[in-house]
């Protein structure tokens, strides 16, 4: 029997006046990577913050079989790790110092970073390579670097579930490569990993996939499964094409 990381039980929930998400019903297994995919407005993002614990809702979620309503947020922030889109941080700030902003759930009030809140964003920065730049600002860093520090930031929580929303956003491929290598350790490691993504053929990459259109989920399973190709096809009205290539599978313009 596989142990749950995240349940979504009835999950109701608006943007505005505008309802989103419509009853999602939903169970993340733990120690798997879950990519979430679908059109443009089909409710990804809106669902990753609801199992963050970032968006009002109604219904119930879970983290690692507790409800969510009932945890602190230091609790809650110590067990899920949040990357999303358009992270803010202050640009004067360096990267080493917003790394360790995902320390701040381990740590006392007003307490001194200790010595594995040190060794912790020095790992996390290492693993997405932007140690080099440890003493610049954040604001002197492109896009895709200040994405890097960003994921090192979620990283250095060491939290046992990560939730990225849209993570390869401003990252060439080279480093889109170097996400996919981390995510596999994460999970290798035992976490659990959940990222919305519009990159199909890298979503086919994860053990997991979710599809969602029109604020609901349309099917869950396994990447690999044929019938969740059908699947992913139908979610975008045919225009896509799933096919093998070097013994993995990628979404190709339907010509």
């Amino acid at each position: 029997m596989k142990t749950i990381a995240l349940h979504a039980h009835s999950i109701t929930a608006s943007l505005g006046n505008v309802e989103v998400l419509h009853d999602v019903n939903l169970s993340l297994p733990a120690g798997r990577w879950t990519a979430i995919v679908g059109p443009n407005g089909a409710g990804k993002s809106t669902l990753l913050k609801v199992l963050a614990g970032l968006l009002h809702h109604t219904g119930e979620v879970t983290l690692l079989g507790a409800p969510m309503h009932q945890m602190s947020g230091r609790q809650r922030a110590q067990q899920l790790a949040w990357l999303g889109q358009n992270e803010a941080s202050a640009d004067d700030l360096t990267v080493f110092d917003v790394a360790m902003l995902g320390r701040l759930p381990h740590q006392p009030w007003l307490a001194s970073a200790s010595a594995a809140d040190q060794t912790a964003v020095e790992q996390a920065l290492r693993a997405t390579q932007a140690w080099d730049w440890r003493s610049r600002a954040l604001g002197q860093l492109s896009g895709g670097e200040r994405q890097r520090v960003l994921l090192a930031r979620a990283l250095a929580v060491q939290a046992q579930v990560m939730l990225m929303d849209e993570p390869l956003a401003n990252l060439d491929p080279p480093h889109q490569a170097d996400w996919l290598a981390l995510v596999r350790g994460l999970v290798a490691q035992g976490k659990t990993v959940v990222s919305v993504l519009h990159e199909v053929s890298m979503a086919l990459q994860a053990d997991e996939l979710v599809l969602m259109q029109g604020g609901r989920v349309t099917r869950q399973g396994s990447s690999s499964d044929p019938a969740m190709h059908q699947a992913l096809v139908a979610v975008f009205e045919g225009r896509i094409r799933i096919e093998p290539l070097l013994n993995q599978w990628v979404a190709l313009p339907k010509l």
